[in-house]
């Protein structure tokens, strides 16, 4: 069941970096243009983000196995649309297809070691699956460049089937159904449908701002405003809504996810740009721009349970406050990549500092969301926070290259390309020291008890 579990998440969790590697390389054999490649990106993680609440929710109703094997055989289908895609459009289609099927898994894969083992297992199994998955999302940069560099960018999806098919089949014969018997009778329909159409229409007005009319722009940033707007009406009324509004009493609660919106903004922000300019500007392969990325995912992986058990000792306060700025201060090292970079001079001083606030920040950002939330809320309050997170890159991704002049075939001028990468980069840091401010304001000294439900 553990290996049902981590393989169907590391799926999702490697389509989720491991594109970016490809971006190059799926511009130049489609012809794409810089908001197309923005899609590719941007297309699976507004499913994801929209949905993974929504998938979370049928889980705990129709049954957890039953929704996580109805997620990786959707995303096993729409992997092999976006291997088989013939133009931009059609793979943008495809990522939006696998994006809701990653949303249907996702929380499954938790729920269902949550669900099954014995309280007394419980903590070393879901170690288990953490630590695993963390190897998954290390190898995602690499395995992609060595397959873009051996076969084709098509096989970085065509791989998923069949690990989808060994995920099913383990499913199928080890993993056993699952629900949660104090899950609500009712379904939050409207409040899942505005939510998508808000995300949908901001993420569309920030994307093509300045490639369509501007008609179109104005309305898509309206619908958006007003969807996200009704969005919250919605929560706060609904007896069953996917977001509790009063979670966000708890201050605690509140600071942590704008933390983890700038700090996952500028994170997905800064690997989009960084991973374009190494292969862009700098000349590098496909591999050795994922080889770059890989000691980021190897602290984390080495530092990550010192970090957390340091914030046990310190509270969450200086970790998550002091994390934020070493990303912003790797972040500016990053600035000086250009032609002819150097990987020991240029990128890895960055990267190493970069890694080093986000393993001071990630555990404890976690923590705090869930200690800031009663019990039975916390898969409730995990999924909020996976989503803000998911929503920061999406939104970072979309608005920051129009906004620091970059668009069209800029990808493919080293020049044009060049210049926008270093203001990206500066918003970037700016984001993540903001961060910083943010959480020593923010979070006060001393523990804050969880906030009841209502009526509690």
């Amino acid at each position: 069941m553990l290996a049902a579990a981590v393989l169907g998440s590391g799926m999702a969790m490697l389509d989720g970096t491991v594109v970016t590697i490809a971006l190059r390389s799926i511009g130049d054999d489609l012809g794409a243009t810089l908001p197309q490649l923005q899609w590719v990106v941007n297309a699976y993680l507004l499913t994801l983000a929209a949905l993974i609440l929504v998938g979370g929710s049928l889980g705990d109703h129709l049954g957890r196995r039953r929704m996580f094997m109805t997620g990786v055989a959707w995303f096993a289908a729409a992997s092999a649309l976006c291997g088989l895609a013939r133009s931009p459009g059609e793979l943008v289609a495809a990522r939006l297809l696998q994006g809701a099927g990653a949303a249907l898994l996702t929380p499954g894969s938790l729920a269902m070691i949550q669900g099954s083992f014995r309280p007394a297992d419980r903590g070393r199994a879901i170690g288990q699956w953490a630590g695993l998955g963390g190897i998954a999302a290390a190898v995602g940069p690499l395995l992609g460049g060595w397959i873009i560099g051996h076969a084709s960018w098509r096989w970085i999806f065509l791989v998923n089937v069949p690990v989808a098919v060994v995920v099913l089949v383990l499913s199928a014969r080890h993993v056993p159904e699952s629900r949660d018997p104090e899950a609500a009778r009712g379904f939050d329909l409207l409040g899942a449908v505005l939510g998508a159409a808000g995300l949908g229409g901001s993420t569309y007005a920030l994307i093509e701002a300045g490639s369509v009319p501007a008609t179109l722009t104005v309305g898509a940033a309206a619908l958006g405003v007003l969807a996200l707007g009704g969005f919250v009406v919605v929560e706060r009324r609904h007896r069953d809504a996917l977001v509790p509004i009063h979670l966000f009493g708890s201050r605690t609660f509140s600071v942590v996810n704008v933390l983890t919106l700038l700090v996952y903004g500028a994170l997905g922000a800064m690997t989009f740009f960084l991973v374009l300019q190494l292969q862009v500007v700098a000349g590098w392969s496909p591999l050795a721009a994922g080889v770059a990325m890989l000691p980021l995912t190897l602290v984390m992986l080495a530092l990550s349970s010192r970090a957390g058990a340091l914030a046990v000792r310190i509270g969450p306060r200086l970790p998550l406050s002091v994390g934020p700025v070493l990303c912003g201060l790797g972040t500016l090292l990053l600035r000086r990549v250009g032609a002819g970079a150097a990987y020991l001079t240029d990128v890895l001083p960055g990267v190493l500092v970069f890694a080093s606030g986000l393993v001071l920040l990630v555990a404890p950002l976690t923590a705090s969301v869930l200690a800031a939330a009663p019990d039975r809320f916390a898969g409730v309050a995990s999924g909020i926070n996976n989503a803000v997170a998911r929503t920061g890159s999406l939104l970072a991704v979309s608005a920051l290259p129009a906004a620091v002049g970059i668009g069209g075939a800029d990808y493919r001028r080293p020049d044009a390309f060049s210049v926008g990468y270093a203001a990206a980069q500066l918003v970037c840091a700016g984001l993540l020291l903001l961060g910083g401010v943010v959480a020593f304001v923010g979070l006060a000294g001393r523990r804050e008890p969880p906030q009841p439900g209502p009526g509690g």
